[in-house]
């Protein structure tokens, strides 16, 4: 039997979606499952979707995800909630297309591993941080300020755009790094832009003090006190996304603006 969980935004639209949803996947043979479903329907804006693959993090091999936006962004959902007829009958009756996104893993001295979708960023509101960066294990360059940012292709679209990082077009499987308040004069210097790096680059943060400083993972954080080294690679765990529309990435990107 086919299993599938839903993951809803706390607003009514989306609990009035699920109600229905849940009903009509039922009526059709589904099972309602919630550890380790085949199928996770998202209801809800990019938040919720975010909290959906963080709680199936253990579980994306075997895990598919489907969306519909109820939310204010609806970058990983294709369908708006007046769609509902639509997106069960896509569902139920059409062929599957599997888009994958690849996640960042972001390793915390050789200890503890955490994901993002988004992108994973080192800040510090308390004082300047200081931030030895090597690629692939070449001296990059002594960052200070209060922090970086590193992104995904599809996490190029969110805080990277506020710190003026480029956004990527979907489909290229790179990463960028972009400063968050880089402090630049005489004395102290940093390249000042963002750089998109390529797939397989491997970017390593070594300080002497984390002390203040917190790890975001999308919306999640942890602190950083008393670690030395933290390390961001694009990882071969990756998000099973269902499509069954074409829409062009450029009109989601103009949902922005």
């Amino acid at each position: 039997m086919k299993t599938f969980k839903t993951i809803v935004r706390y607003d009514d639209i989306s609990k009035d979606l699920d109600k229905k949803i849940k009903k009509v996947l039922i009526d059709n043979g589904f099972e309602y499952l919630d550890e380790k479903p085949e199928y996770v329907i998202v209801i809800g804006g990019d938040g919720t979707f975010l909290k959906a693959v963080h709680e199936n993090i253990e579980n994306l091999d075997t895990t598919y995800f489907y969306g519909i936006h109820t939310g204010t962004l609806g970058f990983f959902t294709d369908y708006k909630s007046d769609e509902l007829d639509e997106f069960l009958d896509d569902f139920l009756n059409k062929t599957k297309k599997i888009v994958k996104y690849q996640l960042l893993e972001v390793e915390v001295d050789k200890e503890k591993k955490y994901y993002a979708v988004n992108e994973m960023r080192i800040e510090n509101s308390l004082k300047t941080q200081v931030l030895d960066i090597t690629v692939n294990g070449l001296e990059f360059e002594t960052f200070r300020g209060t922090g970086m940012c590193v992104c995904t292709q599809i996490g190029s679209s969110a805080y990277n755009r506020s710190l003026n990082g480029a956004v990527i077009q979907e489909g290229l499987p790179l990463i960028q790094m972009s400063e968050i308040a880089g402090i630049h004069h005489s004395s102290y210097r940093s390249l000042g832009v963002p750089i998109v790096m390529s797939e397989n680059s491997i970017i390593t943060f070594k300080s002497s003090d984390f002390n203040g400083a917190i790890l975001c993972h999308d919306a999640y954080h942890t602190k950083l006190d008393g670690n030395k080294v933290i390390t961001v690679k694009l990882c071969d765990k990756k998000i099973n996304m269902l499509r069954f529309r074409e829409i062009s990435y450029f009109k989601k990107l103009q949902s922005l603006f």
